[in-house]
């Protein structure tokens, strides 16, 4: 009885642990479908017709509200691993400036491109503070720093006017 008890709970603890690695897909945004894409006319439909069929944009364009984006994309993520994009599609609306739709492109997952971000420092020259100086500096009084009575005020000027008695 005692090793039957064991043998399930060591095979509940695997299953637990089998589930916990299984992949979880995410599905975020929206995409219309082709038949209603089919039923926006370049020329001819406007903004509001536009939406009426497809509803809000996810996203307008960053320096100008003349382009629409549609976005949506799937996920699979397993464990404790980062998320993956497995498909992703991206309609862009572009309105001419009177309003009524200049053109519809579609962009994919091999359509995108992968930011290289640069891991240097810039230099900023003049004195590096410290552990001790920021410690001291934060005790009051500020040791180890140099008195700021005669500091310029933010905003020019004379500063606030000293308090009565002070």
């Amino acid at each position: 009885m005692h090793r039957a008890a064991n043998a399930f709970f060591v095979g509940a603890a695997f299953a637990a642990l089998a589930a916990g690695c299984t992949a979880v897909e995410t599905h975020r945004g929206y995409v219309p479908d082709a038949e209603i894409l089919g039923s926006i006319v370049v020329g001819t439909d406007t903004k509001d017709t536009v939406s009426q069929k497809l509803g809000t944009p996810t996203t307008r364009g960053t320096f100008s509200n003349d382009v629409w984006y549609y976005i949506s994309s799937l996920d699979i993520q397993t464990a404790f691993f980062l998320p993956q994009s497995i498909e992703r599609n991206i309609v862009e609306v572009q309105f001419s400036e009177n309003g009524q739709v200049a053109g519809i492109r579609h962009y994919g997952l091999e359509d995108g491109r992968v930011v290289d971000y640069v891991d240097r420092e810039t230099t900023a020259f003049g004195s590096e503070t410290s552990l001790l100086q920021l410690l001291f500096n934060a005790v009051p009084g500020n040791i180890g720093m140099p008195s700021r009575t005669n500091a310029p005020t933010p905003g020019g000027g004379q500063g606030p006017p000293p308090l009565p008695g002070g």
